[in-house]
Protein backbone atom coordinates (compact mmCIF):
# COMPACT_ATOMS: atom_id res chain seq x y z
CA UNK A 1 0.00 0.00 0.00
CA UNK A 2 1.11 3.63 -0.77
CA UNK A 3 1.15 5.80 2.25
CA UNK A 4 2.84 8.82 0.80
CA UNK A 5 -0.72 10.77 0.88
CA UNK A 6 -0.73 9.77 4.65
CA UNK A 7 2.89 11.04 4.89
CA UNK A 8 2.50 14.39 3.22
CA UNK A 9 -0.75 15.29 5.15
CA UNK A 10 0.55 14.25 8.10
CA UNK A 11 3.60 16.39 7.78
CA UNK A 12 1.89 19.30 6.28
CA UNK A 13 -0.35 19.39 9.19
CA UNK A 14 1.84 19.59 11.90
CA UNK A 15 4.29 22.02 10.26
CA UNK A 16 1.06 24.35 9.87
CA UNK A 17 0.33 24.55 13.80
CA UNK A 18 4.02 25.59 14.23
CA UNK A 19 4.60 29.12 14.55
CA UNK A 20 8.05 30.73 13.85
CA UNK A 21 7.87 32.03 17.37
CA UNK A 22 7.04 28.97 18.65
CA UNK A 23 9.98 26.91 16.88
CA UNK A 24 12.27 29.81 18.48
CA UNK A 25 12.96 32.02 15.29
CA UNK A 26 12.82 35.27 14.76
CA UNK A 27 9.67 36.80 12.53
CA UNK A 28 10.10 38.13 9.70
CA UNK A 29 10.77 37.20 6.42
CA UNK A 30 7.61 39.09 4.33
CA UNK A 31 4.00 38.51 4.23
CA UNK A 32 3.53 34.25 5.01
CA UNK A 33 1.44 32.49 2.86
CA UNK A 34 0.97 29.56 5.09
CA UNK A 35 -0.75 29.84 8.74
CA UNK A 36 2.69 27.66 10.57
CA UNK A 37 6.33 26.93 9.36
CA UNK A 38 7.83 26.56 6.09
CA UNK A 39 9.22 24.18 4.18
CA UNK A 40 12.96 25.90 4.94
CA UNK A 41 12.57 26.63 8.39
CA UNK A 42 11.52 23.53 9.21
CA UNK A 43 14.71 22.40 7.28
CA UNK A 44 17.17 24.66 9.15
CA UNK A 45 15.20 23.12 12.43
CA UNK A 46 16.14 19.44 11.61
CA UNK A 47 19.44 20.15 10.16
CA UNK A 48 18.59 19.00 6.62
CA UNK A 49 18.26 20.72 3.16
CA UNK A 50 15.22 22.28 2.17
CA UNK A 51 15.24 20.22 -0.95
CA UNK A 52 15.47 16.57 1.04
CA UNK A 53 12.77 18.11 3.51
CA UNK A 54 10.71 18.71 0.31
CA UNK A 55 10.94 15.32 -0.50
CA UNK A 56 10.13 14.19 2.62
CA UNK A 57 7.09 15.80 3.00
CA UNK A 58 5.96 14.44 -0.23
CA UNK A 59 6.23 11.45 1.05
CA UNK A 60 9.34 10.14 -0.33
CA UNK A 61 10.27 8.59 3.22
CA UNK A 62 11.72 4.65 3.02
CA UNK A 63 15.45 3.90 4.20
CA UNK A 64 15.03 7.46 6.42
CA UNK A 65 17.50 7.17 9.25
CA UNK A 66 16.06 6.95 12.71
CA UNK A 67 18.38 10.26 13.32
CA UNK A 68 16.41 12.31 10.83
CA UNK A 69 13.46 11.39 11.40
CA UNK A 70 13.85 11.91 15.09
CA UNK A 71 15.32 15.61 14.17
CA UNK A 72 11.80 16.14 11.85
CA UNK A 73 9.78 14.63 15.36
CA UNK A 74 11.57 17.80 17.27
CA UNK A 75 11.44 20.17 14.55
CA UNK A 76 7.73 19.67 14.45
CA UNK A 77 7.59 19.51 18.28
CA UNK A 78 5.75 16.17 18.10
CA UNK A 79 4.46 14.41 20.95
CA UNK A 80 4.72 10.55 21.51
CA UNK A 81 2.27 9.67 19.60
CA UNK A 82 2.77 11.70 16.75
CA UNK A 83 6.66 10.11 16.63
CA UNK A 84 5.52 6.66 17.33
CA UNK A 85 3.13 7.39 13.88
CA UNK A 86 5.80 8.86 11.77
CA UNK A 87 8.13 6.31 12.65
CA UNK A 88 4.88 3.69 12.02
CA UNK A 89 4.40 5.20 8.55
CA UNK A 90 7.97 4.89 8.18
CA UNK A 91 8.36 1.70 8.63
CA UNK A 92 5.16 1.02 6.43
CA UNK A 93 6.69 2.66 3.44
CA UNK A 94 9.67 0.33 3.55
CA UNK A 95 7.35 -2.34 2.55
CA UNK A 96 4.62 -0.74 -0.06
CA UNK A 97 3.72 -3.87 -1.60
CA UNK A 98 2.31 -5.84 0.92
CA UNK A 99 -1.22 -7.30 0.15
CA UNK A 100 -3.67 -6.17 2.29
CA UNK A 101 -4.14 -8.70 5.47
CA UNK A 102 -7.29 -9.96 7.31
CA UNK A 103 -6.26 -11.22 10.25
CA UNK A 104 -8.34 -13.51 12.29
CA UNK A 105 -10.10 -12.25 15.81
CA UNK A 106 -7.79 -12.26 18.17
CA UNK A 107 -8.15 -15.35 20.67
CA UNK A 108 -9.05 -14.13 24.33
CA UNK A 109 -7.50 -16.57 26.65
CA UNK A 110 -10.20 -17.99 29.14
CA UNK A 111 -7.54 -16.49 32.03
CA UNK A 112 -8.87 -12.94 30.33
CA UNK A 113 -12.36 -13.65 30.68
CA UNK A 114 -11.73 -14.54 34.04
CA UNK A 115 -9.68 -11.80 35.42
CA UNK A 116 -12.71 -9.37 33.92
CA UNK A 117 -15.19 -11.39 35.96
CA UNK A 118 -13.74 -10.89 38.87
CA UNK A 119 -13.70 -6.87 38.59
CA UNK A 120 -17.14 -7.16 40.36
CA UNK A 121 -17.34 -3.30 41.05
CA UNK A 122 -15.85 -2.16 37.44
CA UNK A 123 -16.85 -1.75 34.01
CA UNK A 124 -14.04 -3.90 32.38
CA UNK A 125 -13.93 -4.52 28.51
CA UNK A 126 -11.02 -6.05 26.22
CA UNK A 127 -10.53 -4.49 22.69
CA UNK A 128 -8.22 -4.22 19.82
CA UNK A 129 -6.96 -1.69 17.62
CA UNK A 130 -9.76 -1.29 15.72
CA UNK A 131 -11.88 -0.67 18.63
CA UNK A 132 -14.08 -4.14 18.34
CA UNK A 133 -15.02 -5.08 21.32
CA UNK A 134 -13.48 -8.70 21.86
CA UNK A 135 -14.16 -9.57 26.09
CA UNK A 136 -16.16 -7.65 28.46
CA UNK A 137 -17.54 -8.43 32.45
CA UNK A 138 -20.87 -8.24 32.96
CA UNK A 139 -20.99 -4.18 34.04
CA UNK A 140 -18.54 -3.39 31.11
CA UNK A 141 -22.10 -5.11 29.13
CA UNK A 142 -24.41 -3.26 30.64
CA UNK A 143 -22.62 0.27 30.48
CA UNK A 144 -22.15 -0.31 26.93
CA UNK A 145 -25.46 -1.94 26.54
CA UNK A 146 -26.63 0.66 24.24
CA UNK A 147 -23.86 -0.07 21.47
CA UNK A 148 -24.86 -3.96 21.95
CA UNK A 149 -28.43 -3.05 20.69
CA UNK A 150 -27.16 -3.84 17.27
CA UNK A 151 -26.93 -7.01 16.15
CA UNK A 152 -23.77 -6.73 14.30
CA UNK A 153 -20.74 -8.22 15.89
CA UNK A 154 -18.27 -7.54 17.17
CA UNK A 155 -19.50 -4.46 18.74
CA UNK A 156 -17.46 -1.09 17.32
CA UNK A 157 -16.95 2.19 19.58
CA UNK A 158 -16.33 3.81 15.82
CA UNK A 159 -19.42 2.57 14.33
CA UNK A 160 -21.38 3.58 17.42
CA UNK A 161 -20.73 6.94 18.09
CA UNK A 162 -20.42 7.80 14.16
CA UNK A 163 -23.23 5.87 12.61
CA UNK A 164 -26.02 5.61 16.03
CA UNK A 165 -27.53 8.94 16.55
CA UNK A 166 -28.26 7.63 20.14
CA UNK A 167 -23.91 8.31 20.61
CA UNK A 168 -24.52 12.14 21.07
CA UNK A 169 -26.78 11.59 24.32
CA UNK A 170 -24.62 8.23 25.53
CA UNK A 171 -21.97 10.15 25.31
CA UNK A 172 -21.94 13.85 27.41
CA UNK A 173 -19.09 15.47 25.73
CA UNK A 174 -19.62 13.86 22.12
CA UNK A 175 -16.82 15.80 20.58
CA UNK A 176 -14.41 14.69 22.58
CA UNK A 177 -15.10 11.01 22.57
CA UNK A 178 -14.98 11.12 18.88
CA UNK A 179 -12.32 12.95 18.56
CA UNK A 180 -10.14 10.33 20.86
CA UNK A 181 -11.53 7.34 19.21
CA UNK A 182 -10.80 8.79 15.52
CA UNK A 183 -7.04 9.50 16.75
CA UNK A 184 -6.90 6.10 18.56
CA UNK A 185 -7.63 4.26 14.62
CA UNK A 186 -5.17 7.02 12.97
CA UNK A 187 -2.80 5.79 14.99
CA UNK A 188 -3.54 1.96 14.46
CA UNK A 189 -3.40 2.40 10.96
CA UNK A 190 -0.18 3.62 11.21
CA UNK A 191 0.82 0.28 12.88
CA UNK A 192 -0.96 -1.14 10.55
CA UNK A 193 -1.50 -0.19 7.08
CA UNK A 194 -2.17 -3.66 5.33
CA UNK A 195 -4.98 -4.26 7.83
CA UNK A 196 -8.21 -4.74 5.29
CA UNK A 197 -10.71 -5.06 8.01
CA UNK A 198 -9.46 -1.84 9.17
CA UNK A 199 -9.53 0.05 6.00
CA UNK A 200 -13.02 -1.41 5.06
CA UNK A 201 -14.15 0.24 8.50
CA UNK A 202 -12.29 3.63 7.65
CA UNK A 203 -13.68 3.74 4.41
CA UNK A 204 -17.34 2.54 5.70
CA UNK A 205 -17.54 5.72 8.02
CA UNK A 206 -15.77 8.14 5.98
CA UNK A 207 -18.40 7.18 3.40
CA UNK A 208 -21.41 7.66 5.65
CA UNK A 209 -19.70 10.00 8.00
CA UNK A 210 -18.93 13.88 7.26
CA UNK A 211 -18.43 13.94 11.52
CA UNK A 212 -16.01 11.54 10.95
CA UNK A 213 -14.13 11.74 7.75
CA UNK A 214 -13.20 15.72 8.76
CA UNK A 215 -11.85 14.27 11.54
CA UNK A 216 -9.97 11.78 10.02
CA UNK A 217 -8.45 14.03 7.20
CA UNK A 218 -6.87 16.27 10.32
CA UNK A 219 -4.13 13.29 11.22
CA UNK A 220 -4.24 13.61 14.80
CA UNK A 221 -3.14 11.05 16.40
CA UNK A 222 -3.62 9.35 19.77
CA UNK A 223 -2.07 6.05 22.02
CA UNK A 224 -2.69 4.67 25.05
CA UNK A 225 -4.86 6.85 27.05
CA UNK A 226 -6.47 7.84 30.83
CA UNK A 227 -8.60 10.07 31.81
CA UNK A 228 -12.49 10.69 32.39
CA UNK A 229 -15.35 10.28 31.18
CA UNK A 230 -19.41 11.14 31.77
CA UNK A 231 -22.44 8.94 30.21
CA UNK A 232 -25.69 9.56 30.11
CA UNK A 233 -26.51 5.49 30.43
CA UNK A 234 -30.61 5.04 29.01
CA UNK A 235 -30.83 2.84 32.56
CA UNK A 236 -29.57 4.74 35.50
CA UNK A 237 -28.74 8.27 33.99
CA UNK A 238 -25.48 10.19 34.30
CA UNK A 239 -22.16 8.82 35.71
CA UNK A 240 -19.01 10.04 36.22
CA UNK A 241 -16.44 7.61 35.48
CA UNK A 242 -12.10 7.32 35.42
CA UNK A 243 -10.75 4.94 33.20
CA UNK A 244 -7.67 3.80 32.70
CA UNK A 245 -6.44 1.68 29.40
CA UNK A 246 -3.61 -1.03 29.23
CA UNK A 247 -1.64 -3.22 27.08
CA UNK A 248 -2.83 -6.73 26.93
CA UNK A 249 0.15 -9.16 26.32
CA UNK A 250 -1.34 -11.83 23.44
CA UNK A 251 0.24 -14.87 22.30
CA UNK A 252 -0.35 -14.28 18.46
CA UNK A 253 1.39 -10.66 19.42
CA UNK A 254 -2.24 -8.52 18.74
CA UNK A 255 -2.77 -5.07 19.77
CA UNK A 256 -5.30 -6.23 22.44
CA UNK A 257 -5.67 -3.91 25.39
CA UNK A 258 -7.59 -3.85 28.61
CA UNK A 259 -9.54 -0.74 29.98
CA UNK A 260 -11.13 -0.37 33.36
CA UNK A 261 -13.82 2.18 34.21
CA UNK A 262 -14.02 3.12 38.22
CA UNK A 263 -16.11 5.39 40.12
CA UNK A 264 -15.12 7.73 43.13
CA UNK A 265 -15.65 6.07 46.14
CA UNK A 266 -18.91 7.10 47.75
CA UNK A 267 -19.95 9.34 44.84
CA UNK A 268 -23.42 9.09 42.96
CA UNK A 269 -21.63 7.42 40.39
CA UNK A 270 -21.00 4.65 42.58
CA UNK A 271 -24.26 3.86 42.96
CA UNK A 272 -25.34 4.35 39.75
CA UNK A 273 -22.26 1.43 38.88
CA UNK A 274 -24.42 -0.78 41.68
CA UNK A 275 -27.78 0.57 40.57
CA UNK A 276 -26.31 -0.48 36.72
CA UNK A 277 -25.03 -4.13 38.25
CA UNK A 278 -28.32 -4.59 39.83
CA UNK A 279 -29.96 -3.70 36.60
CA UNK A 280 -27.83 -6.45 34.57
CA UNK A 281 -28.14 -9.30 37.40
CA UNK A 282 -32.01 -9.45 36.92
CA UNK A 283 -32.58 -8.14 33.18
CA UNK A 284 -29.40 -10.08 31.13
CA UNK A 285 -29.81 -13.85 31.11
CA UNK A 286 -26.22 -15.79 30.66
CA UNK A 287 -26.95 -16.81 26.87
CA UNK A 288 -27.22 -12.98 26.04
CA UNK A 289 -24.66 -11.78 27.58
CA UNK A 290 -22.26 -15.19 26.09
CA UNK A 291 -23.18 -14.00 22.46
CA UNK A 292 -22.22 -10.59 22.97
CA UNK A 293 -19.14 -11.69 24.64
CA UNK A 294 -18.04 -13.97 21.72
Amino acid sequence: MDNRSDIRDFLASRRARITPEQAGLLPGGGRRRVPGLRREEVAVLAGVSTDWYIRLEKGHIAGVSEDVLEAVARALQLDEAERTYLFDLARAASKPNRTPQRRAKAPIQPRVQWMLDSMTGSAAFVADGRLDILATNTLGWALHSPMFDSPRRPANFARFQFLDPRAHDYYQDWENAANITVALLRAEAGRRPHDAPLRELVGELSTVSEEFRTRWAAHNVRIHHNGAKQFHHPVVGTVDLNYCTLDLPAEDRSDLRLTIYTAEPGSASEDGLKLLASWAATNVDAATLAADRS
